[in-house]
């Protein structure tokens, strides 16, 4: 999915070294669209948490009234240096990109896009879905790997139940679950669901950081209370975690960690580059194969022939990137 910010700001991410504590990242409210706007809670990247692992983008929608919204509409539009892995609660969305994917995002069931050095792609909501939940998350792909060639995968994870919780590993390995998915540094992503009462131990590699996204209900997380659009950050050295269901209602959180990315990185609309004249670089390419309406020959590739619009690109700040940290 796209970052729908008219006036998007050019961000500096580095790592700030691990964390003494866990903390709890709150989100902020950002409206998707136009006037019709699809409201989403993003809570990476923030001034004290550029990075968990490599993951470096979340945000958290719904349960989303399309009948009200209008629902997921983003036409074509361009990624570099990362991936974007699409996890759905409730809804369908349609996916096409300029690799010739075209293909369906469904509840519970992982489609992870390789951006490397160029991709495109349009998402819309299905029409017979009414409401959609779901997050959108983006993995900064390390500088040895950025301009890998670009790529689709789709995997549905077996439903583990560990002592009536609810398990689904998308990437990397939980629990004994191990997903296929093919990443670049080393990821965990699950999603877990909990009756109202329930806790649950899990056991953590202490080189990796991670987060717990609260999806639906309230949680204690290592004695921190969340609740929903809230992560609760766990530092590297956290050997293992208690996940606890405290509200009266189940409890659905995604769990997402990987190793310290150790790099620097610029983010600004939907490019990830290493430098400012990078990033302006992405853009003019993408501006001048919009007016191509797509080039085989161009960094993001051959337009699909369903497209009749793509997305222009923002003006850029004024002035050239300032890193902070």
């Amino acid at each position: 999915m796209s970052n729908l910010d008219p006036t998007p700001a050019e961000v500096v991410c580095s790592d700030r070294g691990p964390g003494a504590a866990p903390r709890v990242l709150d989100y902020r409210d950002v409206p998707l669209g136009g006037p019709r706007a699809m409201p989403v809670r993003r809570s990476l990247p923030q001034r004290g948490q550029s990075f968990i692992g490599a993951w470096c983008f979340l945000d958290h929608y719904g349960p989303d009234d399309v009948s009200t919204s209008g629902g997921m509409r983003v036409a074509g539009h361009p990624h570099t240096g990362l991936q974007t892995a699409s996890w759905l609660f409730t809804g369908r969305i349609e996916h096409r990109d300029t690799t010739g994917v075209h293909a369906e995002v469904r509840p519970g069931e992982l489609n992870l896009m390789t951006a490397g050095s160029g991709i495109a792609h349009s998402e819309f909501s299905t029409p017979d879905t009414t409401v959609l939940h779901g997050v959108q998350l983006w993995v900064a792909l390390p500088d040895e790997h950025r301009f890998t060639a670009p790529a689709f995968e789709h995997y549905a994870p077996p439903v583990l139940d560990r002592d009536g919780v609810r398990v689904l590993v998308f990437l990397g390995s939980l629990l004994g679950q191990r997903s296929p998915v093919r990443t670049f540094s080393p990821l965990l992503g699950a999603e877990l669901t909990l009756p109202a009462g329930r806790g649950v131990v899990l056991d953590l590699d202490p080189g990796f950081e991670h987060g717990v996204l609260v999806d639906t209900g309230a949680a204690t997380v290592a004695g921190e209370s969340a609740e929903p659009g809230q992560v609760v950050y766990l530092p590297v050295g956290t050997t293992a975690v208690e996940v606890t269901a405290s509200g009266d209602e189940p409890l659905r959180i995604l769990l997402l960690g990987g190793e310290p990315l150790g790099e620097e990185i610029v983010m600004w609309w939907n490019f990830i580059g290493r430098s400012h004249d990078e990033v302006v670089a992405f853009r003019e390419d993408w501006e001048r194969e919009r007016a191509d309406r797509g080039d085989a020959s161009g960094r993001f590739g051959p337009f699909p022939a369903q497209w009749r619009e793509t997305i222009p690109a923002p003006v850029l700040p004024n002035t050239r990137l300032k890193p902070r940290g």
